[in-house]
């Protein structure tokens, strides 16, 4: 597979390339579970229905981005865009549960536990969560001990995500402030995202230390800005955009970010972290338009 190089490319359709390239690579490592010939188990057709339902594939296109900044050849991110997007999919089964967020829609289409039932979905989730390890841990285009790093980074990121859902559920009909809500979508959502991000730039072992420093904030700015903008694009899009139930957070009685501020002042907050992002990485070593241009895109998201 040739390396691209995402400045010599149409800045809007490489994100398309991004997303190809990382769903059939998702397909490959399902198809791998269970080879031809050999007896079929239905754990993996109820991981293949959410693995393959589609999705924007934010994630992976962020690491694969990140990378192209540093002229990194994808095939050494490849198994590191899989593995945080095969992260983010197990969150979305175990969350549409009906002990958490009991959602029936998922991507256009019944959750898994709608169409599989719960037991199949929670052992789905699980199933899809250790891929995600064994994805990474066997990827021999990456160094040893950079792959340790990236697996140690992937643990925590998984935890932070987790105790960020723990917090969610157990403030459900409750008061909070926007702080405690800042840093419960920090975890919830910004600890995937930040993950994303610097699985691309560690993927540069030469990468300059004030570069990571700048990544790290952009992400935590992007991180909060897209889930902000989650709670009001649950507001104002259709459920055909969405993919899923609208209003779901506002009938969970959840706290969100309009609940507190209103919705246009919630607009503006995420477009303020959105153009601070972009702000911070005009200061990187590399040139970083294509990350621009994909925080760009992420702030007119419908979806």
């Amino acid at each position: 597979m040739k390396k691209i190089t995402t400045a010599k490319k149409n800045p809007l359709k490489i994100f398309d390339i991004y997303r190809k390239r990382v769903n059939t690579q998702l397909k490959n490592h399902l198809s791998s579970i269970c080879p031809k010939g050999h007896f079929e188990s239905e754990l993996k057709n109820v991981m293949s229905y959410s693995v393959l339902a589609g999705g924007k594939r934010f994630r992976p296109i962020l690491t694969y981005t990140t990378a192209s900044l540093y002229d990194i050849d994808l095939i050494k991110v490849d198994a590191c865009a899989c593995a945080i997007e095969l992260i983010h999919i197990y969150s979305l089964i175990h969350d549409d549960l009906p002990a958490m967020d009991n959602d029936d829609m998922r991507h256009n289409q019944p959750s898994s536990h709608k169409t599989f039932g719960e037991a199949q979905a929670i052992l789905a989730g699980d199933g899809i969560q250790a891929l995600a390890f064994e994805v990474l841990s066997r990827d021999e285009s990456i160094q040893p001990a950079i792959r340790v790093e990236l697996l140690k980074l992937l643990a925590i990121s998984a935890y932070e995500m987790a105790d960020g859902q723990s917090i969610d559920l157990s403030v459900v009909s409750k008061k909070v402030d926007i702080e405690f809500l800042n840093n419960m979508h920090q975890k919830k959502t910004g600890s995937l995202i930040s993950c994303a991000v610097k699985f691309g730039a560690l993927s540069n072992t030469n990468i300059d230390s004030k570069d990571i420093d700048i990544l790290n904030s952009y992400s935590n700015n992007i991180g909060l800005a897209y889930q902000i903008q989650d709670d009001v694009l649950d507001l104002t899009s259709t459920e055909a955009v969405l993919g899923k139930r609208q209003n779901s957070d506002l009938v969970s009685d959840k706290p969100t970010y309009p609940a507190i501020l209103g919705l246009d002042e919630s607009v503006k907050v995420y477009q303020g972290l959105y153009k601070k992002a972009i702000d911070e990485i005009s200061s990187l070593s590399v040139n970083e338009k294509p990350l621009r241009r994909l925080t760009e895109k992420l702030m007119q998201r419908d979806f």
